[in-house]
């Protein structure tokens, strides 16, 4: 008796479940009958139907995107929110469709970043995937997102928006570099050093002076970041395929969601454009050539030649036959990316060249290109910065050496210059004067009344007893120059800029791009 009651009451259960859930089981069997349909859109890509084969394993490995470009899929995510809410004005979906969508769409980023969600492996793409996880959330409504828009415009956004945000978080490492580099030069604003050109010495400077040199380099890095920024903050979205969407209608509002300045003013140069990806790269490869550069010196500066510097043990390595070396790893392993770097914006340029008017599968490469330089300067820029903050500089060996070579004898052309001699015929004077020197084993400063008798009367021992590297630097008294008080001055306006607008980019903001703004 007791077990057939409990019979009953179980059913009469399971029928109250089945009422109460019926438009969700509806749902489901729909969409059942939609996933077994002959002329369906196959799972994990955004096409099918048109097809009577099944693609070929050669097709299916070229087209898969890697798995690295699945770092896009917080953009793919944004750009959906996006349309969805553009699919809501146009009476596309519900208020409460959208908003579930837009929940769903949060729960999925939340759970990519958490790393509870990895890719299927049937899916062709970062769209197909995220596209086939809305629907075995949601059901069929999750279909709905693909109206009025295309892979081609939903691809170019994620890039660019990609890309804009990426570009603020590398700004602030370029400052770090800068900064090392500025406070070493305002400890050593005074101190002397041996300028060089060809390698070969030339003429006093403070290192002060030298280091700053490299961080007007970065300076201007950093201002073609921003000015990228400012040049490309175009939404491609609206644009569909490449005649512009028929449902998405409004691309100014679309923008707005998404944090962009403006929407694109032609569709098909939406899709097909790719000159941001290569402007990107130039602005990327033009800084690894500036680190590239600082790398050379340190590693000149830190070799037992010059012993400048000194690496810190942390940001220097070891060898692995000879316990006395300590190499200056980072430098050269940022030295050498630098070329990768450039190798990257010169095979992408090429992937560019001739391609006809429209999207091509062509511009696939871009994220390999992009990702890959990205990795790179986060991984070089913070490298670098830290070498330079911690390298221990040897002011009084670099003392010793800056009047090495005779490199004061500008000085005494300049001199015999401002006496009235002309300087044509005063650089050969002192080019005869260091002949001698170097005969007999001299420095300029050791030069007696007896020896410039046999030189040139022209050159009096009280040329020779003003010649002194300080005095040497104050003589440059010009904006930029190697005076101490130019260079302190160089330094403070290099930190001025730094600390301004000019120098940094807002946080995007749109009410799609994140799940707190949504509502």
């Amino acid at each position: 008796m007791l077990h057939i009651t409990g019979m009953k009451c179980m059913v009469k259960d399971n029928l109250s479940f089945l009422l109460d859930n019926i438009a969700l089981i509806h749902e489901l069997l729909t969409e059942v009958k939609m996933t077994s349909s002959k002329h369906e859109t196959r799972e994990g890509t955004l096409w099918g139907a048109r097809f009577s084969a099944q693609p070929s394993d050669a097709l299916t490995a070229i087209s898969r995107s890697p798995d690295l470009y699945f770092e896009l899929l917080p953009q793919d995510i944004a750009g959906s929110r996006a349309h969805a809410l553009e699919l809501e004005r146009q009476d596309l979906l519900t208020s409460e469709e959208c908003q579930r969508l837009i929940k769903t769409l949060d729960e999925i980023e939340s759970d990519w970043q958490a790393g509870s969600l990895e890719r299927d492996e049937s899916s062709e793409d970062v769209h197909g995937f995220l596209e086939q996880e809305l629907i075995r959330r949601v059901g069929t409504v999750g279909g709905k997102i693909r109206a009025g828009r295309s892979r081609n415009d939903q691809t170019a956004n994620d890039l660019r928006l990609f890309m804009r945000q990426k570009v603020r978080s590398l700004i602030p490492l370029c400052r770090d570099l800068a900064i090392s580099l500025i406070q070493h030069a305002e400890q050593h604003a005074e101190s002397h050093a041996l300028g060089f050109t060809h390698l070969q010495a030339a003429q006093p400077i403070t290192f002060g002076h030298q280091l700053l040199s490299h961080a007007q380099a970065i300076k201007r890095d950093i201002r073609r970041f921003v000015n990228w920024d400012i040049e490309h903050a175009t939404s491609p979205l609206g644009a569909a395929a490449l005649a512009g969407s028929a449902i998405a209608t409004n691309p100014e509002l679309i923008a707005q969601d998404l944090g962009y300045e403006r929407s694109y003013d032609n569709s098909i140069d939406a899709v097909a454009s790719r000159d941001h990806v290569a402007e990107f790269l130039f602005a990327s490869s033009q800084l690894m050539i500036s680190i590239s550069r600082l790398a050379e010196e340190q590693i000149y500066w830190a070799s037992p030649h010059l012993r400048w510097v000194e690496l810190h043990d942390s940001h220097a390595t070891g060898s692995s036959i000879m316990p006395q070396k300590k190499n200056p790893d980072i430098a050269e392993l940022s030295r050498g990316k630098a070329g990768t770097i450039m190798g990257l914006l010169s095979g992408f340029m090429a992937t560019q060249k001739a391609l006809p008017t429209a999207y091509n599968r062509d511009l696939f490469e871009d994220k390999s290109a992009l990702l890959h330089a990205i990795h790179t300067l986060e991984l070089v820029l913070p490298a670098m910065a830290g070498s330079i903050r911690t390298m221990q500089i040897n002011e009084d060996v670099m003392k010793e050496q800056a009047t090495m070579a005779h490199s004061l004898a500008t000085d005494i052309a300049d001199m015999l210059a401002l006496s009235g001699v002309p300087f044509r015929e005063a650089h050969e004077i002192v080019g005869e004067t260091v002949s001698y020197c170097d005969k007999h084993a001299l420095e300029l400063t050791e030069l007696t009344s007896e020896h410039l008798s046999e030189v040139d009367s022209r050159i009096t021992l009280e040329l020779i007893e003003a010649l002194d590297v300080r005095k040497s630097l104050d003589k440059r008294t010009g904006k930029g120059s190697t005076k101490p008080s130019r260079v302190v001055e160089q330094a403070e306006a290099l930190r001025d800029y730094l600390d301004s607008p000019s120098a940094t980019l807002t946080p995007l903001k749109g009410r799609a791009l994140a799940p707190s703004q949504n509502s």
